[in-house]
């Protein structure tokens, strides 16, 4: 399928607003092909460590909207803050996360296309350590961030299913040696002989 920014669309908003937009709906697209069948369980799975699928889309949801604040001029508030101190924690359900991750999109492309195109070298200052950027710098990292994000969240994606057919793969195999009449490796409840429980 052709990405969004090679398919002529949005051409009524600047270069720069387009390319941000852009990036965004590629990454609900991304989101919607990689873990639309995911159950909540495989949304907040954390293999070998990894941040979760998850984790993922709720930060890119809050961090377009904290960028989007400083883009705007404004303070993050106590709840944007809490809200950054809780991306790790499940959110309860599979329609939590997806709710919040489009919600998340659709108030970020409404904000976006809000921004005057003049007011990009405007100065803007992010964080506590209130740190230099601009109105589009800050436009052009929602769209680098998402993305970076965006990434992370397939490849975990990907090991997720690895991991899920791995088990399956593992579960036919015990088996059809359960049902063959001798046991060559020794495997027992899923154990070598030997090995501890």
């Amino acid at each position: 399928m052709v990405e969004p920014w090679l398919r002529g669309t949005l051409t009524e908003e600047d270069a720069v607003l387009r390319g941000v937009l852009h990036a965004l709906e590629l990454a609900r697209e991304d989101v919607a092909r990689w873990c639309s069948e995911f159950t909540e369980e495989q949304l907040e799975a954390r293999p070998f460590g990894l941040p979760s699928v998850g984790f993922q889309m709720r930060h890119i949801a809050r961090s377009l909207d904290r960028l989007l604040t400083y883009a705007e001029g404004g303070r993050l508030s106590e709840g944007q803050l809490e809200a950054l101190k809780n991306e790790m924690k499940p959110s309860g359900s599979r329609e939590a996360v997806f709710g919040e991750f489009e919600d998340g999109i659709d108030s970020a492309t409404r904000r976006i296309k809000a921004m005057p195109p003049g007011s990009y070298d405007k100065t803007r200052w992010v964080g506590r350590g209130e740190l230099p950027s601009s109105v589009g710098g800050l436009l052009v990292h929602c769209a680098d961030h998402a993305q970076r994000h965006v990434g992370q969240l397939v490849t975990t994606a990907k090991v997720v299913v690895q991991l899920r057919g791995a088990g399956d793969d593992s579960r036919r195999r015990r088996r059809a040696d359960e049902r063959g009449s001798a046991n060559p490796l020794g495997v027992e409840d899923g154990r070598s002989e030997g090995a501890k429980p």
